[in-house]
């Protein structure tokens, strides 16, 4: 049977999303290890990495002294008219890392700007094949893939989408996530699962005809959108085999999820797959620069080199020598000291504490991820589900619970992971050299923290 594929639209009225002012957020002035010093004197233990950068924490001096090289060296190199080693020593680095596999790289800025640069290339490879005419793209619903007009079509946060939805691209489609905790029926086993998504795509491409779908996009391990969300084995080789099936690109959104954040360098590893494109941020360079990329795999780099073509792509600050240096420098730590290890490692215990002592909770209803890369969803009702009315802001308040004193440690919170922006979640995303000390305090200051929010009488209330 083939169903029809409507352009997901914000219907509902939008809201927009619950911000502290710019003049009201504490002014953080300084950052060592796992911690940041704020204008007034507090030492907020940094649970998150902001949202999952700091990788290696604050303060690192091997990668500011190898920032100060580069620097004095080279700071900035047009790369219309120049190459640079630093741009080369890290697109060698992807290719030896990938065994072979990402042969060509753009490096940017964002990872909206790398979302946005992987659309671009998906395209752009079928215009060098003589396909123009693919311009659909198919991502997931309850997604996040970037802030720019192109990534925030591609999509499924409804709040950041509602105030731009005219502006935005009319060729993207979504299908369900890959939710394993709201969408699993009873008894259902991995194999099944997998097989409704995978027929709920092929009726996707079916729709909107299978010569027109440019590439299927979604995260390896959901993020900020459905907090730490991982599919369930088997998942991501039968979307691959959806799209190699109808010659679409995969394209994987690694750009929080990446890096060695959930515990190998690539999330795609432990999937058994290997994408087309790929768009990584973040933990690249770990926040010392702001440093983003755009992977080409085998499929797209052999028809490059087979056509002799170049991608139509530039920024300013693209292949910035600075911001290439300064990525390399962090990835080498990781790997000269062990920390993928070290991420397994901590991520196990992290999960043990996180299971043993707020499972219980009767409004956890979920804990999940991956690695160093830990949600946690809180509902009304834990036997049916239920989130909570998205006007209480659960995960605000935990959020901003959590960074005053005297707990003052910064996590990061989300809404509307159970879809049509309800469901709250937070997430821990500590740095990948934490310590099993390091690991106990957030997991305990965190505890401490959710039983505050609810047993605060205000929110009891509302309850």
């Amino acid at each position: 049977m083939v169903v029809a594929v409507e352009v997901a639209s914000s219907s509902a009225s939008p809201s927009p999303p619950t911000a502290v002012g710019e003049e009201d957020r504490p002014i953080a002035v300084g950052g060592q290890g796992d911690y940041i010093r704020l204008s007034d004197g507090r030492q907020i233990l940094d649970a998150c990495g902001g949202a999952a950068v700091t990788c290696l924490g604050h303060g690192n001096q091997e990668v500011i002294e190898a920032m100060a090289t580069q620097a004095s060296q080279l700071s900035y190199a047009a790369h219309g008219f120049f190459d640079n080693n630093s741009r080369r020593d890290l697109a060698e680095w992807f290719k030896a890392t990938s065994q072979g596999h990402f042969r060509k790289a753009w490096v940017t800025n964002s990872g909206s700007e790398a979302m946005e640069g992987a659309m671009k290339l998906a395209h752009e490879y079928f215009v060098w094949k003589g396909e123009p005419q693919r311009v659909n793209y198919i991502s997931r619903e309850v997604s996040y893939h970037g802030i720019t007009l192109g990534s925030l079509a591609l999509g499924g946060h409804l709040t950041r989408r509602a105030p731009f939805e005219p502006l935005l691209l009319p060729g993207v489609h979504r299908v369900s996530p890959c939710n394993e905790y709201r969408q699993r029926l009873q008894d259902e086993s991995d194999e099944k699962f997998v097989l409704r998504k995978a027929f709920e795509l092929e009726e996707a491409f079916l729709a909107l005809g299978t010569g027109t779908v440019t590439a299927f996009i979604a995260e390896p391990v959901v993020g900020a959108a459905s907090g730490c969300m991982p599919a369930v084995p088997g998942y991501f080789k039968a979307m691959k085999a959806v799209c190699d099936k109808y010659g679409a690109l995969l394209i994987l959104d690694e750009v929080m999820s990446g890096m060695g954040r959930t515990s190998t360098l690539h999330a795609w590893e432990q999937e058994g797959i290997v994408p087309d494109i790929q768009a990584v941020g973040k933990g690249l360079a770990g926040g010392y620069q702001p440093v983003s990329a755009i992977l080409a795999g085998d499929k797209v780099s052999d028809l490059m080199d087979a056509k002799g073509v170049a991608f139509t792509h530039g920024h300013t600050y693209q292949d910035h020598p600075l911001g290439c240096a300064t990525a390399l420098k962090v990835q080498q730590i990781i790997q000269r000291d062990g920390l993928l290890a070290n991420v397994q490692t901590q991520g196990a215990y992290l999960e043990k504490l996180l299971k043993g002592k707020l499972s219980s909770h009767p409004h956890v209803g979920n804990i999940r991820g991956r690695g160093l890369f830990w949600g946690i969803e809180f509902v009304k009702d834990k036997a049916s589900k239920e989130p909570f009315d998205p006007r209480l802001q659960i995960a605000q308040q935990v959020h901003a619970a959590a960074l005053a004193a005297p707990y003052n440690m910064a996590i990061y919170h989300g809404q509307g992971c159970a879809g049509q922006k309800r469901g709250d979640h937070v997430m821990l995303m500590p740095a990948y050299n934490s310590t099993p000390e390091t690991i106990e305090l957030m997991v305990d200051t965190l505890v401490s923290v959710v039983e505050k929010v609810f047993t605060d009488s205000t929110v009891l209330l509302s309850l």
